[in-house]
């Protein structure tokens, strides 16, 4: 059984960003077992930049919410880690990225932080500060350069670029609705489980 890899090229303080996110929201919860989901991280590495060497185009709370959002989710089932996302993301975009935040997310997704791995990865505290998580927001970073992901939000379904929200919807020729999305994500399903 091949998954269909999705991945949003965003940025967690980027209004496109929330909004394609709420959209996905609708296309998680009906194909969850068909895709192979992640967020990949716009920023510029920047070994001068000191807590993180990245800068974010949000911000240095824009990093931190990144990293937590990448920690969560390399610790998580995808169930969890998207209700932590959807959960910053109600707060409002000026309150991503802070710690207490980060922290009231996680006990509403019923995800442990204290003394788990997410802990360590983004720092009990919850600061984003923590060595993992600053390599995976680098990493994440690269992976969205070599992409060629330039837009918070670029949607990749297997590969292809299908759709951007950046201001307007962009480049969507197959549409930009869940119906849509789920539509190429079931083609693309069976496309790569017909071999």
């Amino acid at each position: 059984d091949v998954k269909v890899p999705v991945t949003l090229g965003v940025m967690s303080r980027c209004p496109d960003a929330l909004l394609c996110e709420s959209v996905f929201d609708r296309v998680v919860t009906v194909v969850p077992d068909k895709i192979d989901f992640n967020l990949s991280y716009l920023g510029k590495l920047n070994d001068s930049e000191p807590d993180f060497g990245v800068t974010c185009m949000h911000g240095p709370d824009e990093c931190a919410g990144n990293i937590q959002q990448l920690c969560v989710a390399k610790y998580q089932p995808l169930a969890k880690w998207w209700q932590f996302v959807q959960c910053n993301n109600y707060q409002g975009r000026p309150q991503i990225g802070k710690p207490e935040v980060a922290l009231k997310c996680a006990k509403a997704a019923k995800i442990e932080w204290e003394g788990s791995d997410i802990a360590g990865c983004a720092g009990s505290d919850a600061s984003g500060k923590a060595e993992e998580g600053i390599e995976l927001l680098r990493q994440s970073v690269k992976e969205t350069e070599r992409l060629n992901i330039k837009k918070s939000c670029t949607i990749m379904i297997n590969g292809n670029k299908v759709c951007v929200r950046d201001g307007a919807w962009k480049e969507c020729e197959a549409g930009h609705d869940p119906k849509d999305f789920i539509r190429q994500i079931n083609e693309e399903y069976r496309h790569l489980n017909s071999r």
